[in-house]
C-alpha cells in the first residue's frame, strides 16, 4: 500500500474546509490542449496512455540537411507531415476518446485529434501518467506501433476539465476498479492547507500500519501509563545505578499523556497525579484521557484506541539501550 504513490493530495487555496473531497480516480493539473475545440467533459472515455513525443524528431547539433532548391523546402515539410500523420493514424485506429502523453504534441497532431474528436494532453509526469494507468486501467505504451486494445483503459468513468481558482485540472475519476484516488483540499489559506495535509499523512500512515498490521492497544496515554508504571516497580526492584534507565524510560513514557493533557488544556499537575494513581492499582490498565474533554476515563468503554506497533519498536529500542548502559556500566 504506497500512499505515497497512489494517493495524491492536491492542495488549491480557495473556498471552505469542507469543500474538500476525496475522488475514485486522478486529477492533473492541465488542461486540453485546444480547448475551444476538443471536448472537456466525456462519459466512459477510452484512454490511451503514451510515452513517446506525437512531434517530429528535431534534428541534433551537427545534423546537416543539404537543399538544393526551393522545392526541397516543401519536400522535408512533407517528411515531417506524413511522419506526423502516420503516428496518428497508428493511434486513432483504436478509436480513443482521450490521448495522453508524457512528451511533446504538435500542432498537426493537435488538429488530427481535434478532427476525430479526440481530447488531448501533453507534458505529463511520469508519476500522474502511472496513477492515471492505475485509475484507468490502461497501460503505458512507449511507441504508437506498439499499441494493442488490451492496453486502451476502459475503466474511468467521467473525464472533465474544470477551473479551481484561477487554473484548469483535469478529472478522470468515477473509475470502475480504480487502484488510485485524488484528495482534493480546498482551505482559505496555504498555511492551513500545509497544516491539514500533515495531519492526513498521519492518518493515512496510521490506518495503513493498521491494514498491514491489525493490533490495537488502549489509546488516550493508558498503554503509556501502563508501561511507565510497570517500569518505575521494575526500577524498585534493581540496587545500583542500574535501575536508573528503567526510571528515565518509565518518565519518559509519561510524555505522551502528559501532552494529551496539555493540548485538552486541564491541569496538567493534577491529572498526571491523578492518573499514575490509578494506574498504580490492580487491573487499571484502560485508564486515559479522553482527548476530546480532557476527562480521565475509561478508554475502553469510549472505544479509545492506539496503534502498537511504533510502542513495540519503541520497547525494543528502549530494552535494546538499557543492555547497552547495563554492559558499559
Amino acid at each position: 500500500m504506497d500512499i505515497q504513490k497512489y494517493i495524491k493530495v492536491e492542495k488549491v487555496p480557495g473556498g471552505q474546509l469542507e469543500d474538500s473531497v476525496v475522488r475514485k480516480g486522478v486529477m492533473i493539473n492541465k488542461d486540453v490542449i485546444a480547448p475551444g475545440k476538443m471536448r472537456k467533459k466525456i462519459f466512459n472515455q477510452r484512454i490511451i496512455l503514451l510515452d513517446w513525443p506525437l512531434e517530429y524528431k528535431k534534428g541534433e547539433n551537427q545534423t546537416n540537411a543539404e537543399l538544393l532548391k526551393e522545392e526541397d523546402w516543401g519536400v522535408l515539410l512533407q517528411f515531417e507531415e506524413e511522419y506526423i500523420e502516420r503516428l496518428c493514424v497508428q493511434i486513432l485506429k483504436f478509436k480513443p476518446d482521450v490521448v495522453i502523453i508524457e512528451k511533446g504534441l504538435s500542432h498537426l497532431a493537435c488538429h488530427y485529434f481535434s478532427k476525430a474528436g479526440v481530447s488531448g494532453m501533453r507534458r505529463l509526469r511520469k508519476t500522474h501518467n502511472n496513477r492515471i494507468a492505475k485509475a484507468c486501467g490502461a497501460v503505458i505504451v512507449n511507441r504508437p506501433d506498439e499499441l494493442q486494445q488490451s492496453d486502451v483503459g476502459t475503466g474511468g468513468g467521467i473525464f472533465e476539465v474544470k477551473k479551481i481558482g484561477d487554473e484548469f485540472f483535469a478529472f478522470i475519476v468515477d473509475c470502475k476498479e480504480p487502484k488510485a484516488c485524488i484528495v482534493l483540499l480546498r482551505g482559505p489559506s496555504k498555511d492551513l492547507l500545509n497544516e491539514v495535509e500533515r495531519n492526513l499523512q498521519d492518518a493515512m500512515s496510521v490506518a495503513r500500519n493498521i491494514l498491514k498490521n491489525p493490533k490495537l492497544g488502549p489509546g488516550g496515554g493508558a498503554t503509556q501509563l501502563t508501561v511507565s508504571a510497570t517500569l518505575k516497580q521494575k526500577s524498585s526492584s534493581v540496587e545500583g545505578i542500574e535501575k536508573w534507565p528503567y526510571e528515565a524510560a518509565g518518565i519518559a513514557f509519561e510524555a505522551i499523556p502528559r501532552t494529551l493533557a496539555q493540548n485538552c488544556g486541564v491541569n496538567v499537575i493534577r491529572t498526571m497525579t491523578a492518573l499514575q494513581g490509578k494506574h498504580a492499582e490492580v487491573e487499571k490498565s484502560w485508564i486515559g484521557i479522553d482527548g476530546n474533554t480532557g476527562v480521565i476515563t475509561d478508554v475502553k468503554e469510549k472505544k479509545i484506541g492506539g496503534y502498537l506497533f511504533g510502542l513495540l519498536l519503541l520497547l525494543s529500542f528502549i530494552s535494546f539501550a538499557i543492555s547497552i548502559f547495563t554492559f558499559v556500566g
